[in-house]
């Protein structure tokens, strides 16, 4: 899905009815009460109520008011710029965790009702095919997680971040919370004085009234809902150049700032070295948000990837294995942000590529030879998928545990994909099949079947058979090259495994 920066305004519809023209908001939501409202998905495998039919987004205009404690709810105000790809009575929004008091199409008041995780709005009037309506909603938004609940904003010591993926956007912010519908965004964050905003994309404003300061924040490029992100703290904002001049700009607490810097000074070099694989870099900005919270991951979030702190200052970690895991979310903005997956059994798309230049970083700067590590990863590669699922065709999180999807089969095993098509294909065909991926899906979503279907095209032969064991079968195939190595049915962690309790 390809969308433009501007976008036209929403056409006034023909009221079904001259009394719809005087109905007020109570009166709407008086008529609406009896109407049935129920969630619904796009059908998503392992997913199945997230996302929505009937309407394609093409914009997010999201306002939050940070009230300077990171414990209380912000207030916002959701406004979204959306096509109907169908006749529509209702239209639902993903949204569960916040209390919305107004919702309006299109200037006029709209019934509401929630449904499971779904805001299940009611216009006026019926929404036909092809036109497009504005949706806002008038909600807080609540950093305070559900009970058991992981995910949305991230509680840090000195303000909120968020991490969303995969299915908790909506836990922050009304939405089509599916990363098939990528649309752009602009971001305005309202806080007290002593706080900074950032967000996803380029600066777009700073206006100071009082004792507070309003940050704006818009894309160049379209986004999925998961890959969103918001920083609040007091924090500083470094700026560098990297590539061709792009900006480069990280977010850190203030006080870890010395500290941090030894680190941040690779990004320009990282970047340049990604671009020598995949092509130049796809977006407009990006840096690193270093937060000072306990997460246990690290995420791609579109242009400013979200880190721990710890990563960088905890001596444990080796210095070569820190910069493969920058690396890890640096390659994800090719792969995964640039190219999103259509359904989220593609995650591997994502994961595994993101896995494979980890490991191929660490081997050409530090010398850890990728061959040992996907050896040790064939040798678990039974016992991940028996345990979750071939690489392309995961098995469904367990209830609550919807993150349960970052599995090993999906990086180290998917990584393990990529290195048997690389020798059955050769590293030249392979290096201009990942050059091409980026290049035909850029600002879009792909599939599975798109990357067997390219791969094929880039080799000159049908790979179908060769990749359909290696992504769906119950057992590892033989590896090309290598008819030595075994697959034993131990369900452990290769060498250097990329999920590590870290990298998504």
């Amino acid at each position: 899905m390809l969308l433009t920066p501007h976008l036209p305004a929403p056409r006034p519809r023909r009221r079904k009815a001259a009394a719809a023209l005087l109905a007020s908001a109570v009166s709407v939501c008086l008529v609406a009460a009896s109407a049935p409202a129920v969630p619904l998905g796009v059908g998503d495998r392992l997913f199945p109520y997230l996302g929505n039919p009937g309407y394609d987004v093409a914009a997010y205009d999201l306002a939050f008011r940070y009230p300077g404690t990171n414990s209380k709810p912000l207030q916002a105000v959701t406004t979204i710029d959306a096509r109907a790809t169908a006749d529509l009575e209702h239209v639902n929004l993903d949204f569960a965790h916040g209390t919305v008091s107004s919702v309006e199409v299109d200037g006029d008041p709209a019934a509401f009702r929630t449904a499971g995780e779904d805001l299940v709005i009611t216009p006026g009037d019926a929404v036909s095919a092809g036109d497009f309506m504005r949706i806002t909603v008038r909600h807080t938004s609540d950093p305070v997680a559900p009970d058991g609940r992981e995910g949305g904003w991230v509680r840090t010591a000195d303000g909120l971040a968020m991490a969303n993926q995969a299915d908790a956007a909506h836990l922050v912010f009304p939405c089509n919370d599916h990363p098939s519908d990528k649309a752009l965004f602009t971001i305005r964050v309202t806080a007290p004085d002593g706080h900074t905003a950032v967000a996803n994309g380029l600066p777009a404003g700073v206006d100071r009234s009082g004792t507070t300061t309003t940050w704006t924040y818009r894309t160049r490029h379209p986004m999925a809902t998961e890959l969103a992100q918001v920083s609040i703290g007091r924090s500083t904002v470094l700026h560098r150049s990297g590539p061709h001049g792009l900006p480069v700009r990280d977010v850190v607490p203030t006080r870890h700032r010395a500290a941090l810097e030894p680190w941040l000074k690779k990004t320009p070099g990282q970047i340049a070295w990604m671009e020598g694989k995949a092509g130049r870099y796809p977006f407009e900005t990006y840096g690193l948000l270093v937060a000072d919270a306990t997460t246990g991951f690290e995420l791609e979030t579109q242009t400013l990837s979200l880190f721990e702190r710890q990563l960088f200052t905890d001596p444990a970690y080796p210095a070569w294995y820190v910069e493969s895991i920058m690396v890890h979310e640096l390659a994800h903005q090719w792969f995964g942000d640039s190219v999103s997956p259509r359904t989220w059994s593609d995650l591997w798309l994502n994961e595994g590529h993101a896995t494979w230049y980890e490991a191929l970083y660490a081997e050409e700067k530090a010398g850890e030879p990728i061959q040992a590590r996907m050896k040790a990863a064939y040798g678990a590669s039974d016992g991940w998928r028996a345990s979750g699922g071939p690489p392309a065709a995961p098995k469904a999180p367990e209830r609550g545990e919807k993150i349960g999807i970052f599995r090993p089969n999906v990086y180290d095993g998917a990584a393990l994909v990529l290195y048997a098509l690389r020798q059955e294909i050769g590293r030249p065909a392979f290096e201009r099949l990942e050059r091409a991926w980026v290049g035909h899906h850029r600002d879009g979503t792909a599939t599975t079947a798109d990357f067997i279907r390219l791969a094929s095209e880039v080799a000159g032969r049908d790979l179908g058979g060769f990749l359909h064991g290696w992504l769906y079968g119950e057992k590892t195939p033989p590896m090309p090259g290598h008819p030595d190595w075994k697959s034993g049915g131990a369900a452990v962690k290769a060498a250097g495994d990329g999920t590590g309790g870290r990298g998504r």
